[in-house]
């Protein structure tokens, strides 16, 4: 190998200015140019509005899949600020638009858009073949316009307005994505979770690319999880189970909600801070344990194990089983290569002790009910 082809110094670096490092590296970004990454366009904007919801800001949000293939994010909110127009509160959604990060929330129990994915709507804009956003704030209308992240004019105050709110329109760019087809059952699933786990959430997602057959799904969980477990089907007891509760050991918040189904499956889903944890962590063990010590107790209290008999199996507690289990915490430290399990330790405990004593609670007090329970779990096949 020769000395001119090793030769590597500050010359040979390729500094990327502003938006054009996302344009050439959209991985880096958004995941991928597939249609997860197509998606994820949708969730950074949304997750921003929904932010307003839970900031007291704004009461709904109303995301419509046009027939153009763009995306339009409506929120009823007091509307960002815009540079143009003199305000000085927050970041300006030209700054939001154009600096990487701009505006993005810390990470916060309170928080979608300050998780860890949350890039900012300038990587949104950056691999947007075009972005209108629309501003109605203080009696005024403001719009402006970028094609693939750069402005096509000034922000433009297009005359008076009523109410306030923030509206913004994106295509993605043909020349980034390998798919430009949005999947509509993709997006209501995580809006629907997002509904459930953040009860003030009121989304609208609608569909109006075939306009002989629009569609439209609103999500809104005034119950929280419980509401979401009572849509089940073929539920074995009539009661959701559920539990809210504070811990200062944990410094966060702990929320169950569980019901047993006629069903041999077990169907368990875990978050933390509104993200889905597949690979589980410290929150579902914690449940696994209270899930466990309540039952085996009160079983044996029962005589329907006696002293000699083994514990009943995860196989026999989770046939039919069906649970969300979902906590909130001021510092989460997720793990794993796509940080998708919890690692926060005292989490595992909190989460034992509250499922522990609610579901003992319970099954003493609705004894029909549990009786239906243990007669499922104890006929069920042990592995």
């Amino acid at each position: 190998m020769s000395e001119e082809s090793t030769a590597y110094d500050a010359s040979t670096i390729v500094v990327l200015e502003g938006l054009e490092a996302v344009r050439k590296r959209p991985g880096m970004y958004i995941g991928s140019v597939g249609e997860r990454g197509l998606h994820h366009l949708v969730f950074e904007v949304a997750e921003r509005a929904l932010d307003e919801i839970l900031g007291g800001t704004a009461s709904r949000v109303e995301i419509t899949l046009t027939a153009d293939g763009s995306v339009r994010v409506a929120d009823d909110g007091t509307g960002l600020p815009v540079e143009h127009a003199g305000h000085s509160d927050g970041p300006a959604l030209e700054s939001r638009l154009a600096v990487l990060c701009c505006g993005a929330q810390p990470v916060s129990r309170r928080s979608l858009s300050g998780g860890y994915f949350g890039v900012g709507l300038a990587v949104v804009n950056a691999l947007s073949g075009r972005l209108t956003a629309e501003v109605r704030r203080d009696g005024a209308r403001w719009v402006l316009e970028y094609e693939r992240g750069v402005a096509v004019a000034p922000p433009a105050c297009t005359g008076p307005a009523g109410g306030g709110g923030t509206a913004i329109t994106f295509r993605p760019d043909a020349e980034i994505f390998e798919t430009l087809e949005f999947s509509f059952d993709t997006l209501a699933e995580r809006f629907r979770e997002l509904a459930f786990l953040n009860r003030e959430l009121d989304i609208t997602l609608t569909d109006d690319r075939e306009p002989a057959v629009p569609r439209a799904v609103r999500f809104r969980f005034p119950g929280g999880p419980r509401d979401h477990i009572a849509e089940q089907s073929a539920p074995l007891h009539p009661d959701v189970i559920g539990l809210e509760r504070e811990y200062s050991e944990m410094e966060g918040s702990v929320e169950v909600a569980l019901r047993w189904c006629d069903s041999a499956e077990e169907r368990l889903a875990s978050y933390a801070n509104s993200l889905p944890t597949t690979g589980g962590g410290t929150h579902e063990l914690g449940f696994r344990d209270g899930l466990a010590a309540a039952v085996n107790a009160y079983a044996r209290e029962q005589q329907l194990l006696t002293p000699s008999d083994p514990d009943f199996t995860p196989t026999q507690l989770g046939a039919g089983l069906t649970a969300v289990v979902s906590v909130k915490l001021d510092h989460p430290k997720l793990k794993g290569a796509t940080r998708d399990r919890l690692g926060n330790e005292p989490a595992r405990a909190c989460v034992a002790e509250a499922v522990r004593e609610h579901l003992t609670a319970w099954l003493h007090a609705e004894p029909a009910q549990a009786t239906a329970i243990l007669t499922r779990i104890s006929t069920t096949r042990p592995h």
